[in-house]
């Protein structure tokens, strides 16, 4: 039974430094941003040091963010509060190229964060929602201000309103008449909509007490499909029923991306390959587009390590131009990938359409998605026949609720969904999709995968669990992104225990 009016809300800048090699164990940051239907939100909640946003950007329940509210110059990052050239890892923490983490060929030195919501309501019951949205690194700070800023619309209201009219509730976060023209719909302003919508789901499965994906499974279509903002959409998709069958008891299938980021040395490689294949792995992903011929000779590894029956997929963090594009992989086509992601500029429809069109003679599938803004862009991508594998992204699109459109899309349009994962919980939170996906819409697992990642999971309370190169469904009421209380205290930041041994190091 939905329940309580939400009074207060709260959002964290965390941060893990995998840019140092920091697996992430010990590397969490928090920086307390609360909000509450009773309080204002000063400058001391907000990210600490020189990177804070002044007294004046308060936020209440009450009023619209005005313009004294707005991040003044004296606000943004200092200098002293940037990371410098010569600020970098001293040569007493250097970290040698096996020891980075999740690096590709355009985000070279990536710091795994997130934005952490977490709303509470007056129910008595003391059960919160958690939401997140993956970030990487500078720039969290940015997305916490633009939560605070989205905060007016959330507290004070019934949630029972909210999941009742939850179309509107969406609609009114994603057009508010003077942040939408930061967005609309996109970057920074829908991150943010993102983390908080995401929070709103984990509260309503865990007053339910079901996981997200079995909250969307029981659903009678109607209300299902009144969780859809259609806008923008009705050309290709307009309110329809969906399929409901049974989730195997095998799990979803899914790939691994552990294996083969950019600056893993050769014997790294094989040895990570070796044990994923000894875990039972079958299919693999292999970070290209930095070099060529480092390119070659590292497929030419994986390859040769997993044979030519088992799956591998490339991946090239848009680093080409569409003709490179098309030449690189012209190239890289002896490795039989089943597909090349992200292999330009996630913004370019038609340069996706071209590189599809050269490449599919090939063998080989274009697949994106994990950066497209909007249901609106995966609607073209789908019109102009530009993807064969379509990426959805847990926390870059606007929550449960946008998702289940690109879903709906891409049934119609028989393009199977094959989420992105990694980062910072998103693995926890696509799960969800994923198995309601197959349940509900697709009735299918042909062609379908999910990438996993094998790092950070320990952060959180429910994290996700892998059999036999599987998901297994959720058990735990949820949305599986409530992080352990106890990590995030400890490294708040700039004061937790981890930062300040690495900011010193740093600094000098």
């Amino acid at each position: 039974m939905v329940r309580g009016r939400i009074s207060r809300l709260s959002v964290r800048d965390v941060r893990f430094p995998t840019s140092l090699g920091g697996h992430g164990a010990d590397a969490m940051v928090s920086a307390d941003a609360m909000v509450s239907a009773d309080a204002m939100v000063s400058a001391d909640a907000m990210v600490s040091a020189d990177a804070m946003v002044s007294a004046d950007a308060m936020v209440s329940a009450d009023a619209m963010v005005s313009a004294d509210a707005m991040v003044s110059a004296d606000a943004m990052v200092s200098a002293d509060a940037m990371v410098s050239a010569d600020a970098m890892v001293s040569a007493d923490a250097m970290v040698s190229a096996d020891a980075m983490v999740s690096a590709d060929a355009m985000h070279t030195d990536p710091d795994y964060s997130a934005a952490y919501v977490v709303i509470e309501t007056d129910a008595e019951d003391g059960i919160k929602g958690c939401g997140i949205t993956f970030t990487l690194g500078k720039g969290t700070e940015v997305v916490v201000c633009a939560v605070n800023a989205l905060a007016h619309h959330v507290l004070n209201k019934d949630l029972k309103d909210i999941v009742g009219d939850f179309r509107g509730f969406y609609r009114q976060l994603t057009s508010d008449g003077q942040l939408r023209w930061i967005g609309p719909e996109k970057g920074v302003v829908h991150l943010a909509t993102a983390a908080v919508l995401n929070a709103v789901w984990d509260l309503w499965a865990k007053q339910e007490g079901k996981p997200v994906w079995k909250l969307l499974v029981d659903m009678d279509p109607r209300t299902l499909v009144s969780c859809i903002d259609f806008r923008y959409i009705t050309d290709v998709l307009t309110e329809e029923d969906a399929l409901e069958k049974q989730m195997l008891a095998q799990g979803y299938p899914a790939y691994t991306t552990s294996c083969a980021w950019l600056g893993y040395s050769d014997d790294t490689l094989k040895q990570l390959c070796a044990q994923a294949l000894k875990d039972g792995w079958t299919r693999f992903k292999v970070k290209v587009g930095a070099d060529l011929q480092d390119d070659m000779r590292r497929c030419q590894i994986i390859r040769d390590m997993i044979g030519p029956e088992k799956t591998l997929m490339m991946d090239a963090n848009q680093r080409w131009d569409v003709p490179e594009a098309v030449e690189w992989m012209s190239k890289l086509a002896k490795f039989k990938p089943l597909w090349i992601e992200e292999p330009t500029s996630p913004d370019d429809i038609l340069g996706h359409a071209t590189i599809s069109k050269a490449l599919v003679p090939l063998g080989i599938g274009i697949a994106t998605g994990e950066q497209c803004h909007n249901r609106v862009i995966f609607k073209q991508l789908l019109q102009a026949k530009a993807l064969q594998f379509l990426q959805i992204d847990s926390c870059r699109l606007g929550s449960v609720n946008e998702n289940l459109s690109v879903l709906l899309m891409a049934k119609k349009f028989e393009i199977p969904v094959c989420p992105h994962a990694g980062g910072v919980g998103l693995c926890e939170l696509v799960q969800h999709l994923i198995i309601f996906d197959y349940i509900s819409v697709s009735a299918s697992l042909e062609n379908r995968v999910c990438e996993y990642v094998d790092h950070l999971h320990e952060h959180f309370k429910y994290p996700v669990m892998i059999q036999r190169a599987s998901y297994m469904p959720p058990k735990d009421p949820g949305y599986s992104t409530e992080m352990k209380e106890e990590s995030v205290k400890k490294h708040q930041y700039p004061d937790g225990e981890v930062w300040k041994k690495l900011l010193p190091a740093q600094e000098n």
